[in-house]
Order: C-alpha cells, then sequence, then structure tokens
C-alpha cells in the first residue's frame, strides 16, 4: 500500500514528522554558510545536530519503508510457484520480526546506558533523548513485518511467532554448545534468498555472531548509533533529496531536449542521448535504480519510436542506468571514501577517465546497433540546440556550482549537499514551477526518506556486523589465507573481480561497502595495489554487478519498470554487459586509467 493510500493519524505524524527532520537538515548547513558569509561565524552545535539527524531520518525512512513493504530484498520470490509464495512470505516475514524484535530490546538497553552518562548532543539536548527513535522505529518495523506477512489474521498471527526469538536466544547460552551456529546461519542466507529484507540479514547475522561470542546485542544499535560520528554520511539524504526533486521537477525532460539537439544528429545519436541523459541522473540521485524508475518510461519509448529494436532499446536503458556512479556528487564515492579512508576527491579524479571509458562502451554499442537497424536521427537544428542549452543550463550548471564550491573550499561535502536542494528546489519550484510547493514537495520529502531509510539501515546494522569481523581478526585472517594460496598481485585482482560482480549480484552497494571494505582494503595493501585504484575497481565491478544474472538488482527493476519477462531483460542487457566486462578488466589491469589524473592533480 503506498503511503499516499494512509491518511491514518500515524502516517500523517510520520510524514510531518519525516518532513521536519529532513528540512532542518537542509536548512542547518545553509545558515552555517550564511552565518560564516555575514558575521565571520558559525553556529554552535549545528554539525553534531545534523549528524543526529541523519540517524533519524534512516530510523524514520526505514519504518516508512515497513510502512510500504519496500525494504530491500532480492526478488527471488518471484520464481517460486503461487501456492509457496504466501507461506515463504510468512516464514520470512517472521525471521524479520524477531530480528527487529531483537534490535527493539537492544536499543532500549542503549538508551538506558546514555541516560546513566548523562551526555549531551548540543543545545542541552540529551544523548538518550537523540536515541529514542531507534527503539521507536524498530517497533514499528516489526510490528509492521507481522501486518504485511499475510492479508489474512491468520498468517499475520503465524508471522507474529518470530516474536518468540528474542526469548530464545535468552534461554540458549551458546548456540556452539547445541551444534547449532551452521543450521541458524544457513537458516539466515536461506530466508535472505527467499527474499527476508537485506537489513535484516545483516543485522540477524551481527546479532548471532556477536551475540554467540559472549558480546552483548546492545552492540548492533550501539554501532548504528557510529552513523551520527560522520562528518560525511549527512551528505546522502541531502544529495538524494536533491537528485529527486531535480527528477520530479522535469529536469529529465529538459536534459533529453538538449542533449536530442546535440547529439540526435548522429548515426546512433538517440542511443548517445539515453547514456549521457541516465549516466548525468545516476550520481544525483545516488541509486541506480531509482534513475531507471523514473526516466525509464520517458526514454523506452522514445527509442522505440526511433526504430530501435526493442531488446537494444530495453538493454540500453537499463545498462545505462547502471553507469555514472563513479561521477560526482555519486554517494557510493563518498560511502567508500570514508570507510576506506581515501581522499574523496581523489577518488572522483581517478574515476573520471574509468566512467567515460563504461559511458563510451555503453553508448558506442547501442549507437552501432541503432545505425545498423536504420533507427531514424533528428536533424541538426542550430536554433533548437540553443533554445534547448538555454532552457537546461540550470540543470547542467548544478554539478558545477555544487562540487566546484566544494572543491574550492567555499563549503563543506554536507554544505554543498545542502546547496543542492537549495539549488534544485529554486529550479524547480521558482523557475521552471515544475513542482508545487504545498502540492508536490511533501510528497517528494516523504519518497526521498523512504529511500534513504531503505539503505541506511543498512549501513547502519553492517557497522554492527563489521565490528565483529574486526573483533574475530577476520580482515588479517583474510590477509593471511590469501598471501598464501595466491601469490600473484594479477591473479589477485582477477579473483576480487570476480568476488565483487557475485557480490554486486546479490548485494547492494551501500552495504558492500560497508562489508567488504575492511577485507580487501588491507589485502589490496597487502598486494602492493594502489589504494585510489583499489577503490575504482570496487566501484566498477560493483555497476557490473547490478547487471549480472540472476540476481542483479537493476534487471529486477528493468523488468518490473517495462513489464517484460525477466530472462527477455537477461538477452536484452547481456550483449552490454560483455562490453562492460571488457571495459572493467581495462580499469583493473590498466591502472594508469585511474591514476594518471590523480598523479596530474597531486596527492597530499
Amino acid at each position: 500500500m503506498s503511503q499516499s493510500e494512509q491518511p491514518t493519524a500515524l502516517a500523517r505524524i510520520e510524514n510531518s514528522l519525516s518532513i521536519a527532520v529532513l528540512a532542518a537538515m537542509a536548512l542547518l548547513p545553509l545558515v552555517e554558510i550564511l552565518g560564516r558569509l555575514l558575521v565571520g561565524r558559525s553556529i554552535a552545535g549545528s554539525i553534531p545536530i545534523v549528524q543526529h539527524l541523519t540517524l533519524w531520518v534512516a530510523i524514520l525512512g526505514a519504518a516508512l519503508a515497513s510502512r510500504s513493504d519496500r525494504h530491500l530484498a532480492l526478488s527471488t520470490p518471484r520464481f517460486l510457484p503461487l501456492r509457496l509464495r504466501d507461506p515463504i512470505h510468512i516464514v520470512t516475514s517472521a525471521l524479520a520480526a524477531g530480528v527487529t524484535a531483537c534490535l527493539l530490546l537492544a536499543s532500549v538497553d542503549v538508551v538506558r546506558i546514555q541516560q546513566d552518562t548523562g551526555d549531551t548532543v548540543a543545545w542541552g539536548i540529551p544523548i538518550w533523548a537523540a536515541l529514542l527513535v531507534m527503539p521507536v522505529g524498530f517497533a514499528a518495523m516489526t510490528g509492521r513485518f507481522i501486518w504485511h506477512a499475510s492479508k489474512r489474521p491468520k498468517g499475520r498471527l503465524l508471522a507474529s511467532l518470530g516474536l518468540a526469538i528474542p526469548a530464545v536466544f535468552g534461554l540458549i547460552p551458546s548456540l556452539e554448545e547445541i551444534d547449532s551456529l551452521l543450521p541458524v546461519s544457513l537458516l539466515i542466507v536461506g530466508a535472505t534468498a527467499l527474499g527476508m529484507p537485506i537489513f535484516t540479514a545483516i543485522g540477524g547475522a551481527a546479532l548471532l555472531f556477536l551475540w554467540n561470542d559472549g558480546t552483548p546485542a546492545n552492540a548492533v544499535p550501539g554501532e548504528t548509533y557510529r552513523l551520527t560520528s560522520s562528518p560525511m554520511l549527512p551528505a546522502i539524504p541531502l544529495f538524494t533529496l536533491g537528485g529527486y526533486i531535480l527528477a520530479e521537477g522535469g529536469a529529465s525532460r529538459r536534459l533529453v531536449r538538449v542533449f536530442t539537439a546535440t547529439f540526435g544528429w548522429m548515426p546512433g545519436g538517440l542511443a548517445i542521448v539515453t547514456t549521457l541523459v541516465l549516466a548525468f541522473f545516476t550520481p544525483l540521485t545516488g541509486a541506480s535504480g531509482i534513475t531507471i524508475l523514473s526516466m525509464g518510461g520517458l526514454l523506452l519509448p522514445v527509442l522505440l519510436k526511433a526504430r530501435y529494436p526493442e531488446p537494444t532499446a530495453v538493454g540500453l536503458v537499463t545498462v545505462s542506468g547502471s553507469i555514472g556512479l563513479l561521477f560526482p556528487p555519486s554517494l557510493p564515492v563518498i560511502l567508500y571514501a570514508y570507510y576506506a579512508k581515501q581522499p574523496m576527491e581523489q577518488l572522483f579524479i581517478g574515476g573520471l577517465l574509468p566512467g567515460v571509458l563504461l559511458v563510451l562502451v555503453v553508448a558506442g554499442w547501442g549507437a552501432q546497433r541503432g545505425w545498423f537497424s536504420g533507427a531514424t536521427r533528428t536533424p541538426f537544428n542550430a536554433r533548437e540546440a540553443a533554445v534547448a542549452l538555454w532552457q537546461s543550463k540550470w540543470d547542467l550548471l548544478l554539478p558545477v556550482v555544487v562540487i566546484g564550491g566544494f572543491w574550492l573550499g567555499f563549503f563543506t561535502l554536507v554544505e554543498a549537499s545542502a546547496v543542492s536542494v537549495l539549488y534544485a528546489l529554486v529550479i524547480e519550484c521558482i523557475v521552471h514551477r515544475g513542482l508545487h510547493i504545498t502540492r508536490d514537495l511533501p510528497r517528494v520529502f516523504i519518497e526521498s526518506v523512504t529511500l534513504v531509510g531503505g539503505f541506511m539501515i543498512i549501513l547502519g546494522v553492517a557497522l554492527g556486523f563489521t565490528s565483529f569481523l574486526i573483533l574475530t581478526q577476520v580482515p588479517t585472517l583474510a590477509v593471511e589465507w590469501v598471501q598464501t594460496h595466491i601469490e600473484s598481485p594479477l591473479l589477485f585482482l582477477l579473483a576480487l573481480n570476480i568476488l565483487l560482480i557475485i557480490v554486486g549480484a546479490l548485494m547492494d552497494i551501500y552495504s558492500a561497502i560497508l562489508v567488504l571494505v575492511p577485507l580487501i582494503h588491507p589485502l589490496g595493501v597487502a598486494y602492493g595495489i594502489d589504494p585510489i585504484h583499489l577503490g575504482i575497481i570496487f566501484l566498477a565491478n560493483m555497476e557490473l554487478g547490478y547487471l549480472m544474472p540472476p540476481m542483479g538488482e537493476n534487471l529486477f527493476l528493468a523488468s518490473f519498470r517495462f513489464k517484460q519477462p525477466l530472462t527477455r531483460v537477461y538477452r536484452s542487457t547481456l550483449p552490454y554487459v560483455v562490453m562492460l566486462l571488457i571495459a572493467v578488466l581495462l580499469i583493473t589491469y590498466v591502472p594508469s586509467l585511474t591514476l594518471t589524473l590523480v598523479d596530474w592533480y597531486g596527492r597530499p
């Protein structure tokens, strides 16, 4: 059920609170900029407030995702026979409810601990009060997993049996004593494969292993609280909001017009236009899936009308929506830089040439197929090109203003993301008037919070899982094992490519960064791989993983958006995937593609 169909008092309160929190996150950095410019000083305490609001956005958004049953999960249930789907959904929902019930109890413990410390965030706000959003949010998620388990009371009653999971584990001292650690772990893996939300899978694994190791369960929500310690993470919801405002306000149509007027006359020019538009939007929205869902319906009919073969057109839109994550202000790059402790600007610079290579490969293949099939072209019209360019000038200037201001030191990354929100609001609500402030913006804000919460809750629980990996010295053991079995750095890179493509097909990029970076970063150091080059290899492979059968996330999204059988989407994307695989191997084995601009720009 969509949020617009739930006019209950609780839904209105949730919506209003989510909008207020996200608006405050955007407003405070803007006031911070004004304070520096006008009076030469900043607002005391605004930075920790914004960082704690990031936690609120993550939890509120996760609760909204539970309300509309939109948590990130594998789409494998659609392969199951119809008679099995409902029973399996009840079981996976029960397990998800059990995990969130455990997180609820553990987060209550975290709040109690903070009450005893008496620490404050800023402005006299106690930390325990800021943390109350966690038990409230996990309680809402628990109830909603049970509610969405089935349309029948009996099914919901069965799903509620998951609430017994915290009690069961409270009675068992250790799974190793009853030889059940492996079966329970396999149960989590199996439930995830059958559609249990990814965040409950990672959170359940973190709870399981930490508890079995004798570590209190409050370590997981305690690690989730670390979302508030990052000076960079608040940029994620704000950049997402800015991109969403642009996408909903008509920027995509203006960009299609300007790129068509500029490149449409070329053989296969519309394929080039499609690739450029989607690659431009993906880093702004922060997720390739959003690009496919929001713009695929606009571009696919245009390609078909121009007589592009349907497989070529479907494959082009699906794949083009999956590239562009190496360009600023890409959120995965920002997140990777933070967790790998690498300079973010160097990752963006290092990703420029590899990103252009991926765009050229996709655009070139699509253009070649369009040319051979006799696709129509748009005659070049200088007046139309000038008018389209003038109409799109503010859209095209957004990356220049936001990223340029950040790199030139006018504002921080979070302030840059807030500027992107303000810029997008002015463009869409005042200049072009594609969005109505009271009628459209609340919906855009709620959609942004839901999207952000869907993957930031994964980040929160993944921090707990990462903590377990570090606690048990898994990265060190992994380095020793790999060095024992793989001597050549080239073979290591090949094995890394295979691993990352598989992970990309099974896991979203944000949780993959948190889970895998602590493992692969020390391995890269051990084999002498430049850390910037390693980061670009990681991100490029993850882009490719989105398109790998059978579980590539964007394949399912394209199948849903274009109403095409999944096997047909597989066939449509296969030629592009082969071309991208070649490009990713070039990025991997030709370090100069990444490092030439980095060395030219200069390292710190």
